[in-house]
C-alpha cells in the first residue's frame, strides 16, 4: 500500500487538480475550485490545478487564489475529473479519477486512472457494473461561502430556479404566477454567476438537481429535486423533506431516484410543502455530509486504496483497450485494401 503523505515528514504532499474544462460556470468546475481552495487552506499540501480548456475560471485559481497552474513532472497525487483529462496527465503519478456521472460520455471511467471514486451510489454502482473498484465519496461544499445569510418567510413568497432548460422554467414560471410567489432563474448558461449564494440567499425555496441542490441546502433553503434536460428528459423526485436526503442522493438528487415526471399541477402539490423548518435541518445534513474539508479528507484517502493488485488491474485494463484499438485499426486497413468501404 502507499503511504497518505510522501516518506519524508517534512516535505509537503504535492497534488494536482485536473478538469476538462475551467471556462465556464457548472457543477464539476465549482466542485474543482471548493476542492482546490480547500487543499491550498493546507499547510501541509501542495497544490497545483491543469485543465485542457481553460478560461475564467483558470483566472480564477491562478490570480485571486493564488495557486499555479500545473508546472511540475511529477505529484504525490492526481485528483482528475473527466477520462479526456486523465489521459492527459497520464505518466506524472497515481491518478484517482471522479466521476461524476455515468450518463455523459466524459464522465465514463478511464483504463489509465489508479482508481476511481464515484460521487453517487448510481455512479459507483455503474463503476462496479464496468468492472472498476471505487469508493463513494459525496459532493463537497465550502461551507464558509455557501451559508445561510437571511431567514426564510414564514410562507412561501420568492422561488429561486437553477434549471436549464427553458421548458422548466416556463413551467415553474406559470406555477409561481398561479401561487402568487415570485420567481426568478439562473440558468449557467445563459446568465451563470460564481456567487450562486447570493441569489439562493434571496430565496426562500430552490427548485434544481444536482449541485444546485447541494448549494440551496448549504444556504439553509428548502428544495425541490427538478429539472427538464436533453439528457434525463422532465424528471424529478419532488420536494426534499430532509429525512429523504440519504435515498435522493443515491441518484446525485437528479430526479432519477423517483423517476417522476411533473405537471404544472403536481409541481403546486410540491410547493405546498414548503417549511421554512426543512431549511435548517438541510443546512445541518450539509454540515454532517457535505462539508468539503470532510470530503476532501476521503479523497485524500484513496491513495492508500492504490496497490500492487490495483495497478496489475490497471495494466490489464490498458492492454485490452490498446488491443481492441489495434484490431479495429486492422480491420478498417484490411476492409481498405479488399475495396470495402469501412464505414
Amino acid at each position: 500500500m502507499l503511504n497518505k503523505s510522501p516518506s519524508n515528514g517534512n516535505k509537503k504532499m504535492s497534488v494536482l487538480v485536473g478538469i476538462y474544462s475551467l471556462d465556464h460556470v457548472g457543477g464539476a468546475e465549482t466542485y474543482t475550485c471548493d476542492l482546490i481552495k480547500q487543499l491550498r487552506s493546507r499547510d501541509e499540501i501542495e497544490v497545483e490545478f491543469f485543465a485542457i480548456k481553460q478560461g475564467r475560471l483558470c483566472d480564477y485559481l491562478r490570480d485571486d487564489l493564488g495557486v499555479p497552474f500545473m508546472r511540475k513532472e511529477k505529484y504525490d497525487l492526481i485528483l482528475v475529473t473527466h477520462n479526456v483529462t486523465v489521459e492527459a496527465l497520464y505518466g506524472k503519478g497515481p491518478i484517482v479519477q471522479i466521476c461524476h456521472g455515468a450518463i455523459m460520455g466524459l464522465e465514463f471511467p478511464s483504463v489509465y486512472a489508479d482508481f476511481h471514486v464515484g460521487i453517487s451510489k448510481e455512479v459507483c454502482d455503474s463503476l462496479e457494473r464496468k468492472g472498476f473498484d471505487s469508493v463513494l465519496v459525496l459532493n463537497g461544499l465550502d461551507l464558509q461561502q455557501k451559508r445561510p445569510e437571511r431567514p426564510l418567510n414564514p410562507q412561501l413568497k420568492k422561488v429561486l430556479s437553477l434549471c436549464q432548460s427553458e421548458e422548466a422554467n416556463s413551467l415553474l414560471r406559470d406555477v409561481c404566477r398561479r401561487l402568487g410567489v415570485g420567481f426568478t432563474a439562473f440558468n449557467k448558461h445563459k446568465n451563470p454567476t460564481f456567487h450562486i449564494e447570493r441569489e439562493i440567499n434571496d430565496a426562500d425555496l430552490v427548485v434544481g438537481i444536482g449541485r444546485s441542490v447541494y448549494d440551496a441546502m448549504a444556504c439553509g433553503r428548502p428544495c425541490i429535486v427538478f429539472d427538464s434536460r436533453d439528457y434525463n428528459g422532465n424528471k424529478g423526485d419532488g420536494y426534499l423533506h430532509p429525512h429523504l436526503f440519504n435515498v435522493f442522493v443515491e441518484a446525485n438528487c437528479s430526479g432519477r431516484y423517483r423517476n417522476r415526471h411533473f405537471s404544472e399541477d403536481e409541481l403546486i402539490v410540491e410547493f405546498t410543502k414548503y417549511r421554512p423548518g426543512d431549511g435548517e435541518r438541510l443546512r445541518a445534513i450539509a454540515e454532517e455530509q457535505l462539508d468539503v474539508a470532510k470530503t476532501t479528507d476521503a479523497l485524500l484517502s484513496t491513495l492508500s486504496l492504490i496497490s500492487a493488485k490495483t495497478r496489475r488491474k490497471k495494466r490489464y485494463r490498458i492492454f485490452k483497450a490498446r488491443f481492441r484499438r489495434l484490431r479495429k485499426a486492422f480491420k478498417r486497413q484490411l476492409k481498405r485494401a479488399i475495396g470495402v468501404n469501412p464505414s
